[in-house]
């Protein structure tokens, strides 16, 4: 959540909007967008036939929607380190790749998610925390790699056809079928095809990432290696969900197993392990000091609390709730069906926050529900709403001319459900001065590893994480058996305020 969205009325007013433009945005974007976030799941599908696409076509594509990557993102991280990291690696990669006449622009993203992708005309996206989670040089360009064959195989527009295909095909089943069972079968298979279509593809660019970088001589088994570090690191953010390991067979991209098998086998095809290069001293020191985790102009995520410097407000949400913070708003849930998100709105044009609450922003309000409260000396207002099988808990607390918008649904409200509305709103508090400034950033920190060290002992010095997850989040992230002594004077990152 920026700090300047809600720091005026012409800005505060347009929170929510916002909001709904960068929603919007990112599902057109999912057309085009060549993604491989956590596990890989891609959006680019398909071969393109010579001759189909009209010169400049793809081009045209990515300088348009550029912007609006770099927008939902949060912006370009500018760091020299990890700028260098990555120029150092693509140079070679496009000599080694199926068209080294291919060029690309190479936008390293200010979100701490672990994500790559690639838009058509040679557009490459990267995160910095998929930097701060490989190891050494020859994973990022592995990643890359994988991209670049996204963009040579066309993958981005050939999806998008077969999108527009797929979505035409279910509007014409939808409308001439009328036994529901039957339509839902259709639509199903019709569905699936193109999940089909979408993991063939991805493996497909797995194939040739693996190629090139054994081609540009990196060590080609770091595909695998980095698809498990994106595997664990997925499965230690999910650990407070459900736990269900059903298979999504809508998912567009193949298992992890799956995948790590392939790029094993591929490898095998180029050298033995431990024959490329991997460069992780070097690696390791270009991302030495690079930021870790929210952007502190969004504030800060601190296990299940919510603390913004700029803002000088903060609060908690319950046990089982993940947050995850963004440019537009902080986000929560609990697995279990309950939903939050916190956002703040311009305020200044209304007398009372109870007039606020019924100016028309909720649909479904239900005005009986509507009631004046105080939550540590702050005013605010509460009610409820029902629409489109939802019920809605809403809480706004003013302070200044903005207010402060806590917003639960559920689909199946029960005790649980208000309980954790209730939790999370009186936990709403303004920070002192001294907890202000004890507030910092994340970083990235490098260090040579002595005698004795083991990843316990080198994790309990962490800061951000939870004492209690700290040996997990340490092995993830340095891709090391937890219970294994470390070899003096190896490279480890430790993450530190």
């Amino acid at each position: 959540m920026t700090a300047t969205l809600v720091q005026g009325p012409s800005r505060t007013a347009r929170l929510s909007r916002r909001g709904l433009r960068s929603f919007a945005a990112s599902l057109s974007l999912s057309l085009l967008l060549a993604g491989c976030q956590l596990l890989g799941n891609s959006t680019s599908v398909g071969v393109i036939a010579p001759g189909t696409l009209r010169p400049g076509l793809a081009e045209d594509i990515g300088a348009r929607e550029h912007p609006r990557v770099v927008a939902t993102y949060g912006g370009v991280y500018e760091d020299p380190g990890a700028e260098r990291a990555v120029a150092g690696v693509i140079g070679r990669l496009v000599e080694a790749s199926e068209d080294p006449s291919q060029s690309y622009r190479i936008t390293i993203l200010n979100s701490p998610a672990v994500n790559a992708f690639a838009l058509p005309g040679g557009y490459l996206y990267v995160t910095r925390g998929l930097l701060a989670l490989a190891n050494d040089t020859s994973e990022l360009a592995a990643v890359l790699a994988h991209e670049m064959a996204h963009v040579t195989s066309n993958h981005a527009i050939a999806r998008q056809q077969r999108a527009e295909v797929t979505e035409l095909t279910n509007k014409v089943l939808s409308n001439v079928l009328q036994e529901s069972e039957s339509t839902r079968q259709a639509i199903l298979s019709s569905q699936m095809s193109f999940a089909r279509f979408s993991q063939t593809q991805e493996l497909q660019a797995d194939a040739v990432g693996v190629k090139t970088l054994a081609k540009a001589g990196y060590d080609p088994f770091a595909a695998s290696r980095f698809l498990k570090s994106m595997a664990d690191f997925s499965a230690y953010q999910n650990a407070q969900n459900d736990g269900s390991d059903a298979p999504d067979f809508l998912s567009s991209h193949p298992t992890t197993p799956d995948r790590v098998n392939l790029a094993v086998r591929e490898a095998r095809q180029f050298s033995g392990p431990g024959i490329g290069e991997r460069d992780q001293k070097a690696y390791l020191s270009q991302i030495d000091g690079m930021l870790f985790g929210d952007d502190p102009l969004e504030g800060f995520v601190r296990g299940r609390a919510f603390l913004h410097k700029a803002l000088g407000i903060g609060f908690t949400v319950p046990t089982g709730y993940i947050l995850e913070n963004s440019p537009e708003a902080v986000l929560a849930s609990d697995g279990n069906g309950t939903a939050m998100r916190f956002d703040g709105a311009d305020v200044s044009n209304f007398d009372t926050l109870t007039a606020y609450m019924n100016s028309g922003w909720i649909n479904g309000l239900l005005p009986e529900t509507v009631r004046a409260t105080t939550i540590d000396g702050i005013p605010g207002v509460t009610g409820a709403a029902i629409t489109q099988g939802w019920s809605f808990r809403i809480a706004v607390l003013r302070i200044g001319r903005t207010g402060y918008r806590f917003i639960f649904a559920s689909r199946q409200p029960d005790q649980a459900f208000e309980q954790g509305f209730k939790e999370t709103i009186e936990s709403f508090r303004q920070l002192s001065p001294t907890e202000r400034a004890r507030l910092k950033s994340l970083r990235i920190k490098v260090v040579e590893t002595g005698p004795g060290d083991t990843p316990r002992k080198l994790a309990i010095g962490m800061s951000g994480i939870e004492p209690s997850r700290r040996l997990e989040f340490f092995s993830i992230l340095n891709s090391l058996d937890p219970a294994s002594q470390i070899a003096p004077g190896s490279y480890v990152k430790l993450v530190v305020d």
